[in-house]
């Protein structure tokens, strides 16, 4: 938990579900090898995490309710039974404090492969939107090679997601992101499978710069104005060795060392792992007012924080939005159990 300014803060929290009660195979399962957690959650909640087929997807779905009310239990300083989650007007969850109607804390959540992840900021005195989305690279890797090694190739994979993609993120992907990011240039050198890796990291990379952000906004994929929404020459950050391997924040390289000395040049070890300088451009005029950051977490994962600060910019463009912490479940249930 990190202050940013006086009696504000903001925080990011991961929930690892990978190792979650082995045991349970099933969904089911779930009612008895998790029914500590169950219980901390309203019967609705429950019964939205036992609904789901796969029981990796239910566990997503319990760190996700759980991280939620966490956030605001812990954050607002109420007890647990007081956390009740509804939806605005947008249809994002939120809490209200039902004695001012004012939601003191902010929060957004996203979860992908077995990995939940929270960004939540609390007594901001204004508005504040709030965004994450977590990718990993590797989840649907071969489906997703098999699609490349097709007819349609690289360029079909970009068309078929190209309606929420602006066209020049499209133009990108295609002819250019490859070129423009040198540790991806000289990996697609050493093999068409490390070449196919690098797209599929740069698209991935995309697509968690533009969900964080539209789930700042409250809005949905279905936006109409998705297509008008564009990062412009963004980078995919370069993965980390391993999970706990903590990210570069940037390259400790002179600019051209290492520049033109056989076929690994620019494969920089250094190149920086947590992307902050993006450019956002909505309806062609540059947006300057949200924080963003694209952070890689182990060798698969990226997670993408997004935060805003409408009625004055500069606060939330002064908040660092650094590594995300991980928790342990029994941290969560115990703080949880104390405060009911």
């Amino acid at each position: 938990m990190a202050a940013t300014t006086k009696q504000v803060v903001l925080v990011q929290w991961i929930l690892d579900t990978r190792s979650w009660f082995p045991e349970a195979t099933q969904t089911r399962h779930l009612e008895t090898q998790a029914s500590r957690a169950l219980a901390l959650l309203p019967e609705n909640e429950r019964a939205a995490v036992l609904k789901y087929y796969f029981v990796r997807d239910a566990k997503m779905s319990l760190a996700s309710a759980l991280l939620k009310h966490y956030a605001i239990s812990r954050l607002a300083q109420i007890p647990w039974a007081a956390t009740t989650i509804t939806r605005d007007a947008r249809t994002k969850p939120v809490w209200r404090d039902p004695a001012t109607g004012s939601s003191p804390v902010a929060f957004n959540v996203s979860h992908q492969a077995g990995i939940v992840a929270l960004v939540a900021v609390a007594d901001y005195p204004g508005a504040v939107e709030v965004g994450v989305d977590v990718v990993c690279t590797s989840e649907r890797r071969e489906r997703d090679l098999a699609i490349l090694r097709g007819q349609q190739g690289w360029h079909g994979f970009v068309d078929m997601h190209a309606d929420v993609f602006a066209a020049g993120e499209a133009a990108y992907l295609k002819y250019q992101v490859i070129r423009e990011v040198p540790w991806l240039a000289a990996a697609a050198r050493q093999s068409p499978e490390r070449a196919a890796d690098g797209k599929l990291r740069a698209f991935y990379a995309l697509w968690a710069l533009r969900e964080a952000y539209v789930k700042l906004t409250g809005e949905a994929l279905l936006a109409e104005w998705l297509r008008e929404l564009e990062f412009r020459y963004f980078h995919p950050p370069r993965p980390t060795a391993a999970w706990a391997v903590p990210a570069i924040e940037e390259t400790t390289k002179k600019k051209g060392e290492g520049e033109g000395e056989g076929d690994d040049a620019g494969d920089d070890d250094d190149a920086p792992q947590v992307i902050r300088d993006i450019e956002i451009r909505f309806r062609g005029k540059r947006v300057d007012d949200v924080n963003i950051c694209l952070r890689s977490v182990g060798p698969d994962y990226m997670i993408c924080t997004a935060v805003r600060t409408p009625e004055n910019k500069a606060d939330g463009l002064g908040w660092r939005l650094g590594p995300y912490e991980t928790l342990s479940l029994d941290e969560v249930l115990g703080f949880a159990e104390s405060m009911t």
